[in-house]
């Protein structure tokens, strides 16, 4: 990564809530609620575009650690807005405050760890990994 990112740099994702993001999709006899792992999705998705600006050619990040409360439940038809903020940076790792909101109040929050990969290399080492070539 061959430039530094400033602390305070900002991405934001949005989605409406569908059937597909919510509790029932994955079991039916849950409410058809928002569920938390899609609010972590669009969280990782606004970290993603806060960062990825930075990156050079063949360089992602990729989150590394989920730090997160989901205090609310949305239903679908409502418009979530993610927010992620580079808060730190220690030499290896970003540190990014996120939160998610459904348009009435604030439905999460937290922070997301994220890392540099190459993904060229990254890929090799997973072919490797799994005994391929």
């Amino acid at each position: 990564m061959a430039r530094p990112i400033p602390i305070g740099v900002r991405g934001e994702a949005s989605e409406t809530v569908e059937l597909i993001h919510t509790l029932s999709a994955h079991h039916p006899e849950l409410p058809p609620v928002y569920s938390t792992p899609d609010m972590i999705r669009l969280m990782e998705t606004a970290c993603f575009r806060a960062l990825q600006p930075f990156c050079d050619e063949g360089e992602i990040t990729v989150g590394i650690s989920i730090h997160i409360e989901h205090r609310a439940a949305s239903g679908i038809g409502m418009h979530i807005h993610a927010q992620a903020e580079l808060e730190s940076f220690d030499g290896r790792f970003y540190l990014m405050r996120v939160s998610a909101h459904d348009g009435t109040q604030e439905i999460g929050s937290g922070t997301v760890g994220r890392a540099v990969v190459h993904v060229p290399t990254f890929i090799k080492r997973m072919r490797e990994k799994a005994g391929g070539s």
